[in-house]
């Protein structure tokens, strides 16, 4: 008993503006009150009910309609990872947020549940670590991934057409993604074959502790070695090179080869590591032979080294909106005219193998 919880309904007419409903399926009493606390302060936030099992919580899924499934993937009986397909069948227009632990387990199972179409992550904190720092993130992750966009226009926004220019062939692959973004990335890597070689970049927004796990599934997808950025290291044809989570990854010219750096400096976006100084940097460093790609994020990280790719003649793809967890990356290119084509994940593939040319495959 006291598995469940719920609230009374709140109308969404009443109040002007949309009610995000929210379902917690953690077996931590403590962890479901915690969230509740956070929660239930939110005039635009319910709670529909809370379940100490992932059994539990997809009986109320049968009975309730939901926005966010906060899920922990650590449960006696049915654990998160084999409840999330139940889940995505169960209710296919609400997003998971992973609870996840700080073991390298928690580690493993998040970036397989992210890959597998959950949508974001929040670490489930320490004892004395729900803050309210960790209550906004909370907050603006929940929102975001319910469609509410506190930065959008509250209209439509035109979506502008990107002007027609010849774009210069790429040598390099480069992709950013955030909030839904590593599903995103399976789907496009996994269009890749092996035979193209150009080396492919990626800065994920993600936990530092996560992308040593983030980094082998990667090589997994794309059947290519895969490497973490740092000091020096050689961009070589064949491989992909990954952002580490304390630094932006940022590429130079080094005797005639391309090498990455490491980066620490504050961003617009907040975000570390940013896609803003590795597009920015790649610009220069390949005198604008870049395909860049915007997978599905909240925010407009990536916006600012966008605009220098395409200043410097290369190509911006940005994946479409009914395709993305959230459309804030990809929108922010998109509407400001960058984006040479905006598409599935899938078909953004296809489009950087038919612009690459035959110098491209091994």
């Amino acid at each position: 008993m006291g598995a469940v919880l719920r609230t009374e309904r709140v109308d969404p007419v009443a109040t002007g503006k949309k009610v995000v409903r929210v379902l917690i399926v953690d077996d931590s009493l403590t962890v479901r009150t915690v969230f509740t606390r956070m929660l239930q302060r939110e005039n635009d936030i319910r709670i529909v009910a809370t379940a100490n099992t992932a059994e539990r919580g997809l009986e109320e899924l049968a009975a309730q309609e939901v926005d966010v499934v906060m899920l922990d993937l650590e449960m006696p009986g049915m654990g998160g990872i084999e409840a999330l397909p139940r889940i995505q069948k169960a209710a296919p227009k609400a997003q998971v947020l992973v609870i996840s632990s700080l073991t390298a387990d928690g580690a493993e199972h998040t970036v397989q549940a992210l890959s597998l179409g959950a949508a974001d992550t929040m670490l489930k904190p320490r004892p004395g670590g729900f803050n309210d720092d960790y209550r906004n993130t909370l907050l603006g992750k929940i929102r975001a991934l319910a469609g509410v966009d506190v930065a959008a226009p509250a209209a439509p926004a035109r979506i502008a057409a990107a002007p027609r220019r010849s774009l210069k062939r790429p040598q390099v692959v480069a992709i950013g993604a955030s909030t839904g973004g590593i599903h995103a990335l399976n789907l496009f890597l996994r269009k890749i074959p092996s035979s193209f070689d150009l080396p492919i970049l990626i800065t994920q927004h993600l936990p530092d502790s996560f992308i040593p796990v983030f980094a082998k599934q990667m090589e997994m997808a794309a059947n290519r070695p895969a490497l973490l950025a740092d000091e020096g290291v050689d961009i070589r044809r064949g491989h992909i090179i990954i952002a580490p989570g304390h630094g932006h990854m940022v590429v130079r010219k080094s005797g005639g080869r391309h090498v990455t750096g490491l980066a620490y400096h504050p961003v617009k976006s907040g975000c570390m590591p940013s896609v803003d100084p590795m597009f920015e940097t790649l610009a220069e460093a390949y005198d604008g032979h870049v395909a860049a790609v915007l997978l599905s994020g909240m925010g407009r990280d990536g916006t600012d080294g966008a605009q220098a790719i395409a200043a410097a003649g290369g190509t911006i793809l940005a994946q479409s909106a009914d395709t993305c967890a959230v459309w804030g990356m990809p929108r922010a290119v998109t509407e400001m005219g960058l984006a040479a084509a905006v598409l599935p994940p899938e078909e953004l593939a296809e489009k950087v193998l038919a612009s690459a040319g035959a110098g491209a495959w091994a």
